[in-house]
Protein backbone atom coordinates (compact mmCIF):
# COMPACT_ATOMS: atom_id res chain seq x y z
CA UNK A 1 0.00 0.00 0.00
CA UNK A 2 1.23 3.48 -0.96
CA UNK A 3 0.50 6.14 1.73
CA UNK A 4 0.94 9.68 1.04
CA UNK A 5 1.01 11.56 4.41
CA UNK A 6 0.13 14.67 3.57
CA UNK A 7 -2.50 15.30 0.14
CA UNK A 8 -4.81 18.16 1.21
CA UNK A 9 -4.24 18.54 4.39
CA UNK A 10 -5.28 14.60 4.53
CA UNK A 11 -3.80 11.40 4.95
CA UNK A 12 -4.74 8.91 1.63
CA UNK A 13 -3.49 5.43 0.73
CA UNK A 14 -2.93 3.69 -2.95
CA UNK A 15 -3.10 -0.04 -2.94
CA UNK A 16 -0.33 -1.40 -4.96
CA UNK A 17 -2.52 -4.45 -6.30
CA UNK A 18 -4.68 -2.19 -8.78
CA UNK A 19 -4.32 -0.50 -12.10
CA UNK A 20 -5.42 3.26 -12.08
CA UNK A 21 -7.18 5.30 -14.87
CA UNK A 22 -5.48 8.77 -13.96
CA UNK A 23 -7.77 11.17 -16.35
CA UNK A 24 -10.27 10.14 -13.96
CA UNK A 25 -8.81 9.40 -10.77
CA UNK A 26 -10.57 5.83 -10.96
CA UNK A 27 -8.83 2.65 -9.58
CA UNK A 28 -9.10 -0.50 -11.45
CA UNK A 29 -9.03 -4.04 -10.16
CA UNK A 30 -9.57 -7.34 -12.40
CA UNK A 31 -12.41 -9.83 -10.50
CA UNK A 32 -13.85 -12.52 -12.48
CA UNK A 33 -13.34 -11.52 -15.86
CA UNK A 34 -14.44 -7.92 -15.18
CA UNK A 35 -13.26 -4.88 -14.15
CA UNK A 36 -14.45 -3.12 -11.33
CA UNK A 37 -13.95 0.80 -11.03
CA UNK A 38 -14.01 3.61 -8.55
CA UNK A 39 -12.71 6.73 -7.12
CA UNK A 40 -9.61 6.70 -5.34
CA UNK A 41 -8.53 8.83 -2.34
CA UNK A 42 -6.82 11.22 -4.03
CA UNK A 43 -9.40 11.98 -6.12
CA UNK A 44 -12.10 12.09 -3.25
CA UNK A 45 -10.26 14.50 -1.32
CA UNK A 46 -9.55 16.69 -4.07
CA UNK A 47 -13.75 16.28 -5.67
CA UNK A 48 -14.63 16.87 -1.89
CA UNK A 49 -16.66 13.94 -1.49
CA UNK A 50 -19.59 12.85 -3.03
CA UNK A 51 -22.78 14.46 -3.05
CA UNK A 52 -24.94 12.74 -5.59
CA UNK A 53 -24.59 9.69 -8.23
CA UNK A 54 -26.44 9.11 -11.31
CA UNK A 55 -26.03 6.42 -14.22
CA UNK A 56 -25.64 8.03 -17.47
CA UNK A 57 -26.16 4.81 -19.58
CA UNK A 58 -28.71 1.64 -18.67
CA UNK A 59 -27.51 -1.71 -16.81
CA UNK A 60 -25.70 -4.02 -19.14
CA UNK A 61 -25.13 -2.28 -22.21
CA UNK A 62 -22.26 -1.83 -24.29
CA UNK A 63 -20.24 1.06 -23.52
CA UNK A 64 -16.79 2.42 -25.59
CA UNK A 65 -13.72 4.52 -23.96
CA UNK A 66 -14.30 8.42 -24.02
CA UNK A 67 -18.21 7.54 -23.26
CA UNK A 68 -19.76 9.23 -20.31
CA UNK A 69 -21.39 6.38 -18.04
CA UNK A 70 -21.50 8.43 -14.46
CA UNK A 71 -22.49 12.02 -13.11
CA UNK A 72 -21.21 12.64 -9.87
CA UNK A 73 -21.89 15.89 -8.52
CA UNK A 74 -18.77 16.87 -5.93
CA UNK A 75 -17.95 20.25 -5.21
CA UNK A 76 -17.79 20.55 -9.27
CA UNK A 77 -19.86 18.08 -11.68
CA UNK A 78 -17.79 15.74 -12.91
CA UNK A 79 -18.13 13.28 -15.75
CA UNK A 80 -16.97 9.86 -15.47
CA UNK A 81 -16.29 7.95 -19.25
CA UNK A 82 -15.54 4.55 -19.38
CA UNK A 83 -11.86 3.51 -19.85
CA UNK A 84 -12.31 0.69 -22.29
CA UNK A 85 -15.06 -1.09 -24.38
CA UNK A 86 -17.26 -3.87 -23.00
CA UNK A 87 -20.41 -4.54 -21.11
CA UNK A 88 -21.30 -1.88 -18.10
CA UNK A 89 -22.64 -3.12 -14.62
CA UNK A 90 -23.43 -0.35 -11.86
CA UNK A 91 -22.70 -0.71 -8.17
CA UNK A 92 -26.87 0.16 -7.12
CA UNK A 93 -25.44 0.09 -3.49
CA UNK A 94 -23.43 3.19 -3.57
CA UNK A 95 -26.14 4.69 -5.31
CA UNK A 96 -27.97 4.73 -2.24
CA UNK A 97 -25.44 4.96 0.07
CA UNK A 98 -22.88 7.99 -0.87
CA UNK A 99 -20.62 7.38 2.45
CA UNK A 100 -19.58 4.09 0.99
CA UNK A 101 -17.72 6.15 -1.59
CA UNK A 102 -15.89 7.74 1.68
CA UNK A 103 -15.96 4.87 3.68
CA UNK A 104 -14.27 1.83 2.35
CA UNK A 105 -13.55 3.71 -1.39
CA UNK A 106 -11.36 0.64 -2.16
CA UNK A 107 -14.18 -1.85 -1.31
CA UNK A 108 -17.73 -1.40 -1.08
CA UNK A 109 -17.91 2.32 -2.38
CA UNK A 110 -16.89 0.78 -5.93
CA UNK A 111 -18.78 2.70 -9.40
CA UNK A 112 -19.29 0.00 -11.77
CA UNK A 113 -17.28 -2.85 -13.40
CA UNK A 114 -16.70 -3.18 -16.69
CA UNK A 115 -16.74 -7.14 -18.90
CA UNK A 116 -14.33 -5.69 -21.33
CA UNK A 117 -14.81 -7.03 -24.87
CA UNK A 118 -11.42 -7.45 -25.64
CA UNK A 119 -11.12 -9.49 -22.71
CA UNK A 120 -8.55 -9.18 -19.90
CA UNK A 121 -5.68 -8.90 -21.32
CA UNK A 122 -5.91 -6.24 -23.56
CA UNK A 123 -8.49 -4.36 -21.09
CA UNK A 124 -5.47 -2.26 -19.44
CA UNK A 125 -3.90 -0.61 -21.80
CA UNK A 126 -4.65 3.14 -20.83
CA UNK A 127 -4.02 2.04 -17.43
CA UNK A 128 -0.98 2.35 -15.13
CA UNK A 129 0.36 1.03 -12.02
CA UNK A 130 -0.01 3.09 -8.36
CA UNK A 131 3.99 4.50 -9.02
CA UNK A 132 2.61 6.20 -12.22
CA UNK A 133 -0.54 7.46 -10.63
CA UNK A 134 1.41 8.60 -7.60
CA UNK A 135 3.95 10.85 -10.40
CA UNK A 136 0.43 12.03 -12.28
CA UNK A 137 -0.70 13.24 -9.06
CA UNK A 138 2.32 15.18 -7.94
CA UNK A 139 1.04 18.18 -10.31
CA UNK A 140 -2.07 18.05 -8.31
CA UNK A 141 -3.73 20.76 -5.86
CA UNK A 142 -3.25 17.90 -2.96
CA UNK A 143 1.22 18.00 -3.57
CA UNK A 144 0.79 21.72 -4.10
CA UNK A 145 -1.23 22.53 -1.29
CA UNK A 146 -0.67 19.38 1.50
CA UNK A 147 -1.24 21.09 4.89
CA UNK A 148 -5.21 21.54 3.19
CA UNK A 149 -4.53 25.79 3.51
CA UNK A 150 -7.61 27.70 2.57
CA UNK A 151 -7.65 29.47 -0.42
CA UNK A 152 -5.27 27.04 -1.72
CA UNK A 153 -0.92 28.29 -2.54
CA UNK A 154 -1.33 30.39 -5.32
CA UNK A 155 -1.00 33.72 -5.36
CA UNK A 156 -3.78 34.62 -6.89
CA UNK A 157 -5.88 33.12 -4.33
CA UNK A 158 -4.53 33.91 -1.56
CA UNK A 159 -4.58 37.65 -2.64
CA UNK A 160 -8.18 37.11 -3.24
CA UNK A 161 -8.89 35.93 0.43
CA UNK A 162 -6.70 38.20 1.54
CA UNK A 163 -8.64 40.86 0.26
CA UNK A 164 -12.10 39.77 1.52
CA UNK A 165 -10.56 39.39 4.70
CA UNK A 166 -9.81 43.02 4.57
CA UNK A 167 -12.94 44.43 3.06
CA UNK A 168 -15.54 46.76 5.43
CA UNK A 169 -19.16 45.74 4.46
Amino acid sequence: MAVIEKFLGRQVEIPEDRQYYAKQGLWAKPENGHLIFGFTEPALVLAGGINDLDWLVGEEVLVKPGQDVVFAITGKILYIDSPLQGTIFFNSEVKQNLSLTREDPYGKGWLFRIKPDAGMADAGQNLTDAHEYMECLKGSEGFKNPDGLKGGVSGICKAVYSGIREQKF
